[in-house]
Formats: structure tokens, sequence, C-alpha cells
């Protein structure tokens, strides 16, 4: 049976430095990004596009998504295969081609997934289980481009 999840976000740019979007470069790129009941995030672009470095640009949230979506998937089948795993960090990395008319797109990601479990005897089936993770990950099934996972596991 399908079942259909609707998510809802506010997006509010707050980079009107007086004069609107009077010129390329007359405005900021900051915005907040907020849920009901949520903290609220600082966006901008990335710094390439006139963004600001210490505020998250979308290309990040984008990354970010597919890792998290990766890494709940991935903790969801090793409860169900009795591995402890009491350690996940991953550290992905995300390829996107600018194209020389404007726009772009990403041509790949990598998850770097570096995971400690506490039997050395499933360290096997740990690895084998991000292969399951990434079958279901939605995030991972709705993007047109490879998402490859290179993980690492010891006790």
């Amino acid at each position: 049976m399908e079942r259909e999840h609707k998510y809802e976000l506010k997006i509010e740019w707050t980079g009107n430095n007086g004069s609107g979007t009077s010129g390329y470069r007359d405005y900021s790129r900051n915005h907040t990004i907020s849920a009901a009941g949520k903290e609220t995030l600082e966006g901008s672009a990335d710094p390439n596009f006139h963004g600001e470095a210490s505020k998250y640009n979308p290309e990040e949230l984008f990354l970010s998504a597919l890792s998290s979506c990766h890494m709940l998937w991935y903790l969801h089948f090793c409860a169900d295969a009795r591995i402890i795993v009491t350690s996940y960090i991953d550290k992905p990395v995300g390829l996107m081609s600018e194209l020389a008319k404007g726009g772009g797109h990403f041509t790949m990601v990598t998850l770097h997934p570096e995971i400690i479990i506490t039997d050395s005897t499933k360290i096997e089936l740990a690895i084998s289980l991000h292969k399951n993770a990434h079958e279901k990950c939605f995030i991972a099934n709705s993007v047109n481009f490879p998402v490859t996972h290179q993980p690492t596991c010891k006790v």
C-alpha cells in the first residue's frame, strides 16, 4: 500500500540591503529556513555565488539530506540484524558541474560512512547493509545521478 507524505518549510529571503534586487551585487543571498516547532537555519548561497561562507548553502543541505537518509536506513537495518552501532560519522562529497550558460547540476555524490560496532564477527554484514540502505533511501531514489558509498567499519 502506497502512502504519501507531505513536507512543508518556510524559506524567507533576509538579504534586502535597502534597494532590493536593484543590481546583481546589490543584495545578499541570506535567507532563513524554518518549519513549525523547529529551530531556524540560516542559509546563504555558496561563496562562489556571492553567499556567506558562515551559513549553510543549498548544496550542503542537499548533501546532508542524502547522507542522513542513508544513515537512518542503515541504522534501521543494523538494529534488525542485531548489530550494535556505537558511532556513525559520514563525510559526504558531492561534485556539481556549473554550466557555461548558467545553472548546473550534481554529477555524483559519494558517502564515506565511518561506523563503529561492538562485534568484530559482524563487520562484513555491517558493511553489506549499506547496499540495503542505499536501495531504500528516499532521497537517493529521487536523484538522477549516482550516489555511491565507501564505508569503513571497525570495532
